[in-house]
């Protein structure tokens, strides 16, 4: 992530477990979006004037991810003690925006694979998380780490080969790639990997932040 998780406790007090539950399942969306910006998770109480150790708790996970708007997913625990289902329901939440996203996504690169083009990487801005790359009688096309396939922009070079589809529209920077392939990345004829099936506001609590 480019941003450290960040896990408030709000009227409640801090529990190693659910922190380590949150955390585990925060390092699994990893794998399902290779570009993850940043993530905050707030646990609370669901109901005031019980005991703190008879509350059930309440999830709310903010993701964001390039190219969408913010991902919210809320669930609350049935009964007391309820951790590990309600982490469970809340990230399985996420999970489904998050493959929901990425399937359209991929539905926007299956649509021009028949008509990639080949060109080099020119100008590369990693702290930026986009570049460009030259094609043959064109101007240089923008591109942003979303658009390198299997996550790959960390593998970018000034000089690459790579092969682009074109976005139908342009940007605000321009004619723009959609899709950016590694040229080693794609199969021994030229084609490419197949790609995947497509079809909170309150009072401040306990925060803790990656370092």
């Amino acid at each position: 992530m480019d941003r450290p998780l960040q896990i408030v406790f709000r009227d409640l007090d801090h529990s190693v477990t659910l922190e380590r539950l949150i955390r585990d399942r925060v390092e699994r969306l990893e794998h399902f979006h290779a570009h993850i910006i940043g993530c905050r998770v707030v646990a609370a109480a669901s109901h005031r004037g019980l005991r703190k150790a008879q509350m059930p708790i309440s999830i709310c996970v903010e993701v964001e991810v390039p190219g969408r708007p913010l991902i919210v997913a809320k669930s609350a625990a049935k009964r007391s003690g309820d951790h590990n289902g309600v982490v469970s329901r809340v990230f399985e939440a996420v999970q489904r925006q998050i493959e929901q996203f990425a399937a359209i996504l991929q539905g926007n690169v299956k649509r021009h694979e028949k008509a990639l083009e080949t060109g080099v990487v020119v100008r590369l801005f990693p702290e930026q998380n986009h570049g460009f790359v030259e094609v043959k009688g064109s101007p240089d096309l923008y591109f942003t780490r979303n658009a390198v396939m299997k996550g790959d922009f960390a593998a970018l070079k000034l000089g690459i080969m790579v092969q682009i589809a074109r976005a139908t529209t342009e940007g605000v920077m321009g004619p723009q790639a959609c899709a950016v392939y590694l040229v080693e990345r794609l199969g021994a004829h030229g084609s490419t990997e197949k790609a995947p099936d497509e079809d909170a506001a309150g009072s401040p609590g306990t925060v803790l932040t990656d370092a």
